[in-house]
């Protein structure tokens, strides 16, 4: 293979942050359940019977927030792909655990929610890209069977009740295995008076096992429920017919609808070539020859289907979300059919194959009617050192000091307090270690400050991403006057990437195995791809040099795009790998000349590099 590299290109100079909003963890329960005594209430006949009116999970005090603290972390804009509307408020893309980023986003800010959450059939079956978030996360979601599993969905529904507004919809997409105890949970989050409802997708197109003795499964079933306060949207939508039907015309006479007929009394027909959409949709699974829609992972949904969501229950310029995102279907339609979107999902590949899919959909969009706003990528709970680094200090600062829990302090020296201890953050820069001479430096601001003079509190804190030996050495000199000067001051030094910096992120519980792993930080893999010719304009690429930087990781996808301009968009085909031959990818250029090529390189910790280079195509 011809050993051709190109250099790494390098990401934005910077990051952007936004703080998590000011939300107290008491009393959930404030934004109350739906009052529904009656369609609760147990016949007289039967005495005291008791009714779990209250959704698994649930407390009256605390609602879910009891099972599922807070966990207030920055979201950490790591890219935002531009259209050429910068005034326009841009769409955006989380990658993270869904319930904390939906917490961290306004109330009634959402017109229409589509999700198709994990089905209760199996954690192997609901871990799609390989991702440990994936693993983590769904390790944990069927720990007691079916209860488990509701509690940790009903978590998610509750806030997502919290966004809609008044009035706006969910359709919540599930198969046999719980669309029943689901449907019990969303009466009594939303209101029973809320479901509006059953959808049932009918994909006569999927291949069957004749060997199991029972009738072939070919439907899910979507629920659909409105929020109470408001007028649910709703558009009929006419699909065509295979072919037209004749039908009679009907007229309405004194409020009564009657058949139609001509001046001399005789019947009129009419030809429909169309019918309005019921609650059934006959919608054929994307097949593997599928070669414009399909990505390549087992539960991707057809366009149609949110096609005929969104149109039903939206109007042009509502925002339209999906936060289990999975390959980007619901942004996809939704930007095709002029509609605002929020998408979220735990896989960063997930995201990466979203953002690439939007991307390249702008970049083909002719004729367009509309301006196109931006996206950014946003991360929650797992940020990207390299970004770190180029942030300003002040950003950094920021960033550090509430990802720890502490509340920023104007000064040169002391930067933040925590309670009533100060704190100090390091350079943005992993590779600038503290110096003993800025230990002595936050010493002598700790003395200098009005706790230290007043209170006697001689404790500090200093976070940073590395500490010098002279540093360690000084602030236990510090320590040591204790026992024989009044001079001292205790320090205690933290590294930002270990897991003392994450005991102290507020409000974090030790009971949930994926808390541990939440504030977590991720080097990119360094990307070199090597290519050669396989015949006329055909040419083999191949990513397998390609050195992961986080210590345990693994690549487990590459995306390919053999037309790379202002933006990275996946060439079609070529988002979503998986298995030994994820690294290489063949392709045939339609023409010959100079040609720039990149690739993505994900790891499963969430690292993601970008390679570009220039082919000789001939």
């Amino acid at each position: 293979m011809d050993d051709k590299k190109s250099e790494h290109k390098k990401g934005p100079a910077k990051g952007d942050f936004i703080a998590p909003p000011a939300i107290a963890d008491t009393d959930e329960a404030k934004d109350a359940l739906p009052s529904q005594e009656e369609f609760w209430r147990p016949p007289a006949r039967f005495g005291s019977v008791p009714v779990e009116r209250e959704p698994l999970g649930w407390d009256r005090r605390r609602g879910f927030r009891k099972l599922f603290p807070l966990a207030p972390l920055p979201f950490q804009v790591v890219e935002r792909v531009a259209f050429g509307h910068p005034e326009l408020e841009p769409n955006r893309l989380f990658w993270g655990d869904n319930l904390h980023v939906m917490r961290q986003l306004p109330s009634e800010s959402i017109d229409l929610i589509y999700i198709d959450p994990p089905f209760f059939s199996g954690r192997n079956y609901n871990v799609i890209f390989g991702d440990q978030n994936e693993l983590r996360s769904f390790s944990d979601i069927w720990e007691g069977g079916m209860p488990g599993y509701l509690i940790w969905l009903n978590a998610r529904l509750y806030e997502m009740k919290r966004l809609l507004r008044k009035g706006g919809s969910i359709y919540v997409h599930l198969d046999w295995h719980s669309v029943h105890y689901v449907k019990v949970e969303l009466d009594k989050i939303f209101g029973a008076d809320a479901f509006r409802n059953e959808v049932v997708w009918y994909y006569y197109n999927k291949m069957h096992d004749r060997r199991k003795k029972l009738l072939p499964r070919s439907h899910d079933s979507i629920l659909v429920y409105a929020k109470s306060g408001g007028t649910p949207k709703f558009s009929p939508v006419d699909i065509p017919l295979e072919q037209p039907v004749k039908r009679l015309a009907r007229k309405k006479v004194g409020g009564r609808a009657v058949n139609a007929r001509d001046e001399d009394g005789n019947i009129i027909y009419i030809m429909k070539n169309s019918r309005a959409l019921d609650d059934v949709w006959r919608i054929s699974m994307l097949q593997p020859a599928d070669k414009t829609y399909r990505i390549g992972y087992p539960t991707e949904k057809p366009p149609t289907l949110l096609e005929y969501i969104i149109k039903t229950s939206s109007e042009e310029g509502d925002v339209v979300a999906d936060f289990f995102g999975g390959g980007g279907v619901t942004p996809f339609v939704a930007h095709r059919l002029n509609r605002r979107w929020i998408a979220c999902d735990q896989s960063r590949v997930a995201v990466a194959i979203t953002a690439g899919r939007i991307t390249r959909q702008v970049e083909e969009g002719t004729g367009r009617l509309y301006p196109v706003p931006d996206f950014t990528v946003e991360h929650w709970g797992v940020y990207e050192t390299g970004r770190l680094a180029k942030t300003p200090p002040d950003q950094f600062r920021a960033f550090v000091l509430r990802a720890f829990g502490a509340v920023p302090e104007e000064g040169s020296t002391i930067h933040g307090m925590k309670g009533a201890v100060p704190v100090w953050v390091g350079n943005p820069d992993p590779k600038k270690s503290v110096t003993a001479e800025e230990v002595v430096a936050f010493a002598n601001a700790v003395r200098g400050g009005l706790r230290y003079q007043q209170d006697n509190l001689r404790d500090g804190i200093m976070l940073a991403w590395a500490f010098k030996p002279d540093a360690v050495q000084a602030a236990e000199r510090l320590k040591r006057l204790e026992a024989t000067d009044l001079d001292f001051i205790r320090l205690e030094q933290i590294r930002i990437d270990s897991p003392r910096f994450r005991e102290h992120v507020a409000a974090l519980s030790t009971d949930h195995a994926d808390y541990a792993n939440f504030l977590t930080f991720v080097q990119p893999p360094k990307v070199e791809v090597a290519w050669k010719r396989l015949g006329s304009r055909h040419y083999r690429f191949d990513a397998g040099d390609s050195i992961v930087m986080n210590q345990g990781a693994k690549i487990i996808n590459v995306q390919w795009d053999f037309d790379y301009g202002e933006h990275f968009s996946s060439s079609p085909g070529h988002a979503y790998k998986r298995g030994a031959d994820a690294m290489t990818a063949d392709y045939e250029f339609a023409s010959s000349g100079r040609k720039t090529v990149a690739a993505k390189v994900q790891d499963d910790m969430g690292g993601e590099g970008l390679w570009t280079g220039k082919v000789e195509v001939n």
